[in-house]
């Protein structure tokens, strides 16, 4: 318990400065990254656009924010930075950083690497193949029809073997970034996201830009005669609404002013649009019921029978307005519409609605305002359609994987659960887990990729603190599930259920180990006194390998390199030799020492152990007699997770339920043995 909070208290340390700036977000912004974006010069843009002759660069603020690139003929394209776009964010948790070049037909002139701290040089993969990579995204055409199969694009280069995750995180971001430039050219989209007129509040309803409609007191008395407290009478509003949709610059800037529109833009996947709304008077359009639930259940956007409704995920509180001569409102919010079932062209309405009590059913009266966006914000559409996330294409091509994963998984949970049937036939425990064991090794973790990383912890923390976004872990489907079964797993069992069943590193020990026993290689017992105090080289690792990250993701990750996973399961061996010695080296002592890496050094089961605090259940079986009067589960514990006194520490537990088995089984539990004897038994020896 001490470890987990002394652990807390660490992160929040490190956490804390940079908090601050997203705190004025209730859900759709809540903690943003001030990284500043790459910028370009002249060289740079001379090369992505492989013009020999004189250019200008001109910064352009606005709803897609760059920079055009002329030449004495006119302009020949526009340069974006990926993180001040899309605010890509790499595997690692932190921003990656590219600029790409459009021009103005609607094709990727070339793209350049500007940061990235991903953890693919630790892989074997040098700067200059990322690099590479990056530049193959030249040429691709831009008004082609997106598919969800990449495979049918042979335009685009093909991610790096060993980089999935992340080169395909990095293909996002470009074609994101790429198709966000294009369409704000006016190819492709249905709303002129470049145009800016200043107008004021009274301009911008005259012009359409805003609908409203208002519901007075007396009103809504009439509506809700039958609640047991109506409103009270008057000419005052019950609500007076306004709503329109943010994303043409007109509307946008003059409405929030240019910095809070740019961050609400930036914000927007492909295809998502923003919605404005603002309310005064006695009913809110939001009400405060959501902050309990997470969901809006006052207010809707209905278009072509379709019902939208809204999470606080999808809200952005505004508390001021730009806009001249705007009225002085009670509340002002921003609702993010869905990309596919919303179409800003067409037309729609808001309803927002209010109800009270009757003693018995309550009485509702639904208040609405119809809203077309006016015609001068829209552009003739002339490019396909944005295409699926990257995740939505990777879990499609890894069908074979996912069934395979999914069938390990459930088998695992049945054995977890329905162990006392599994341990209580000592056979099918020692041969079912070392099929498992091999299955886990073999294909998991040489065919699958299924090994999981501390470098994924902290990349899952860093996350939580620059902007987590489910698509970064989603792309690979494989680890996700892992992750997902291993969370789940740590409420209902610890630790061990990653480290002793689905780890395939720690498989590997564990069966070299069982060869080394059957060779009669003599096994080191570790006095339980030292064996405690290594434990903390572990603890001591995870911890400083998360420090390190929020001072540099790049030296971290070369301290996670006390990790053998990439070497022996990713690279399978095929590496530099001070590597493949390291893991030899680690495994020639597993075959002394049982799981001599897991018990000391794995940063991954330190981070795994801290959670498993929170464990639920105890499902492993302990006599009073365990620790007193028999030591033979603390002898046969692979990594000595059980104390001189019987006592099982939850944070070294494998849960490879060997202990179990001698439990259930009369011809080797000691206390078994006893209560068999023709004496008569002890009253103690009658315990549970």
């Amino acid at each position: 318990m001490r470890l987990r909070q002394a652990l807390i208290i660490f992160v929040m340390a490190f956490a804390s400065p940079g908090l601050g700036d997203g705190a004025l977000a209730d859900g759709l912004l809540q903690v943003k990254s001030e990284e500043a974006a790459a910028k370009p010069d002249l060289a740079l843009a001379a090369r992505l656009f492989a013009r020999d002759g004189p250019l200008a660069l001109t910064r352009e603020e606005g709803a897609v924010p760059g920079w055009s690139v002329t030449t004495p003929d006119g302009l020949i394209g526009h340069i974006a930075s990926t993180w001040e776009i899309t605010e890509s964010v790499g595997y690692s948790g932190r921003p990656i950083d590219i600029l790409v070049a459009v021009t103005r037909d609607g094709r990727i002139a070339g793209a350049r690497l500007i940061r990235q701290s991903e953890p693919v040089l630790t892989l074997g993969i040098s700067e200059s193949d990322i690099a590479d990579y990056v530049d193959g995204f030249a040429g691709v055409d831009l008004t082609r029809q997106p598919t969800i199969d990449f495979a049918d694009r042979p335009d685009l280069p093909d991610v790096i073997s060993r980089a999935t995750v992340s080169t395909g995180v990095i293909r996002d971001a470009i074609l994101r970034t790429a198709r966000t430039l294009a369409l704000a050219q006016g190819r492709g989209t249905a709303i002129d996201q470049i145009g800016f007129r200043p107008m004021s509040w009274d301009a911008l309803l005259a012009e359409g830009a805003l609908a409203r409609t208002t519901v007075s007191l007396d009103q809504a008395r009439v509506a809700l005669s039958a609640a047991k407290m109506p409103p009270p009478p008057g000419e005052a509003p019950f609500l007076d609404l306004w709503v329109g949709i943010l994303d043409p610059p007109t509307i946008g800037r003059n409405l929030l002013g240019q910095a809070l529109f740019t961050r609400a833009m930036a914000v927007l996947g492909p295809g998502e649009t923003a919605l404005f709304v603002a309310s005064r008077g006695l009913h809110s359009h939001r009400g405060t019921d959501w902050r309990r639930t997470g969901e809006f259940d006052r207010i809707a956007v209905i278009q072509d029978e379709k019902t939208i409704t809204f999470e606080s995920g999808d809200y952005l509180r505004i508390d001021r307005l730009a806009a001249a001569g705007a009225p002085d409102v009670k509340e002002m919010s921003l609702f993010r519409l869905p990309a596919g079932r919303f179409d800003p062209a067409l037309s729609f309405r808001v309803e927002v609605t209010a109800s009270r009590d009757t003693g018995g059913e309550p009485v509702s009266m639904g208040i609405s305002v119809d809203y077309t966006l006016p015609a001068q914000f829209l552009l003739p559409p002339e490019m396909a359609p944005e295409t699926e996330p990257l995740w939505v294409s990777a879990w499609q091509r890894k069908r074979f994987e996912i069934v395979g994963v999914g069938l390990m998984l459930t088998t695992l949970a049945v054995i977890l659960f329905l162990q006392e049937a599994f341990v209580r036939r000592p056979a099918l425990w020692r041969w079912g887990r070392i099929t498992f064991l091999s299955v886990t090794l073999v294909w998991l973790g040489w065919i699958a990729g299924g090994q999981l990383s501390v470098v994924q912890v902290v990349a899952f923390l860093q996350s939580l603190l620059t902007g987590f976004r489910w698509e970064t872990f989603l792309i690979d489907p494989v680890i996700f599930m892992l992750w997902g079964f291993v969370a789940l797993g740590l409420l209902f069992w610890g630790r061990g259920v990653y480290c002793g069943w689905l780890c395939p590193f720690g498989a590997l020990q564990e069966l070299t180990n069982e060869i080394a026993k059957r060779l009669r290689i003599p096994q080191i017992a570790v006095p339980f006194g030292v064996h405690e105090r290594l434990w903390a080289i572990k603890y001591t690792a995870f911890v400083a390998i998360l420090g390190l990250s929020f001072y540099s993701m790049d030296q971290a990750l070369v301290l996670a390199e006390i990790e053998p996973f990439k070497t022996a399961m990713s690279m399978r061996f095929m590496r530099a030799w001070p590597f493949v010695l390291f893991v030899v080296a680690l495994l020639v002592a597993g075959l002394f020492i049982e799981r001599f890496y897991c018990r000391y050094l794995c940063p991954l089961g330190a981070a795994l152990a801290i959670p498993a605090k929170l464990k639920l259940f105890d499902w492993l079986r302990r006599r009073p007699q365990c620790g007193r009067e028999c030591r033979l589960c603390e002898t046969k514990c692979m990594v000595g997770a059980i104390d001189p006194i019987g006592r099982i520490n939850p944070n070294e537990c494998v849960l490879c339920l060997h202990c179990q088995t001698i439990y259930h089984d009369p011809n080797t539990c000691l206390v078994l043995k006893r209560r068999a004897r023709p004496t008569a038994p002890t009253a103690r020896e009658n315990s549970p």
